[in-house]
This record gives structure tokens, C-alpha cells and sequence, in this order.
């Protein structure tokens, strides 16, 4: 543990609420191929690449609520193909920016919106 924080963990970790954290978590997975367990009692430390998100049903303190997230992937279409797969909504299918990003979009069954991108210059 470093002196402020856990040790692997960045300064700031997104921490999702959701009803059904076993169904958020298996999308999580199915989609980002991410990793991690639920834990008893506390939130479910999931990890995509590098990144740490934490998913919890809130303790009966915290209302479930919506995020809007930024996940980069190596293959922007398997993770599209593997969301719509889940039943997320599609709101964008891929295509590529100007920018340098081949991004889509898609809202999943809990009202996160996750826009996946590939850099493909």
C-alpha cells in the first residue's frame, strides 16, 4: 500500500452501481474481457487492461446510476459483435474518426453507455 491509496490502483477509480452487480460483472467480462471476482460485502474490483473499476449495488446507501465510459480494446468490432451479443443497445456501430479512433457505442441493459475504441493510426 502506498501512502495514500492501495498499491496498484490509480488515482481515480470509476465505481459502478447496479442492481444485478453478477450480471454487470459477466458483461463486463463477456465484452472487455475483463477480470476480477466479487467480493462479500464490499464492491467487485474488475479490471479491463489497466484500468480498475469497482461495481457494487450500492450497500441500500447508494442509488444504482448510469456512467458514460471512454474503453479503449485491441479489436473495436469483436468487442461491438460481443456487446450487441450481451443485448446492449447499439447507439453507434463502429466507424472510423478523423481523430485517429475507430469508436462505437452501445448502452447495456444496467444504462451505462460504453463508446470502445481501437487507435488505428
Amino acid at each position: 500500500m502506498t501512502a495514500h491509496r492501495p498499491e496498484g490502483w490509480p488515482a481515480v477509480v470509476p465505481r459502478l452501481f447496479a442492481a444485478d452487480v453478477e450480471g454487470l460483472v459477466g458483461f463486463l467480462k463477456a465484452v472487455f474481457a475483463a477480470e476480477g471476482v466479487e467480493h462479500p460485502g464490499r464492491p467487485a474490483e474488475i479490471r479491463i487492461g489497466d484500468s480498475l473499476l469497482l461495481v457494487s449495488d450500492g450497500g441500500g446507501v447508494r442509488e444504482a446510476r448510469p456512467a458514460f465510459l471512454y474503453v479503449y480494446v485491441p479489436d473495436v468490432d469483436a468487442a461491438f459483435a460481443s456487446a450487441e451479443r450481451q443485448g446492449a443497445r447499439v447507439i453507434e456501430a463502429p466507424t472510423d474518426l478523423p481523430y485517429g479512433d475507430r469508436r462505437a457505442a452501445v448502452e447495456d441493459r444496467w444504462g451505462n453507455v460504453w463508446q470502445i475504441a481501437t487507435r488505428i493510426i
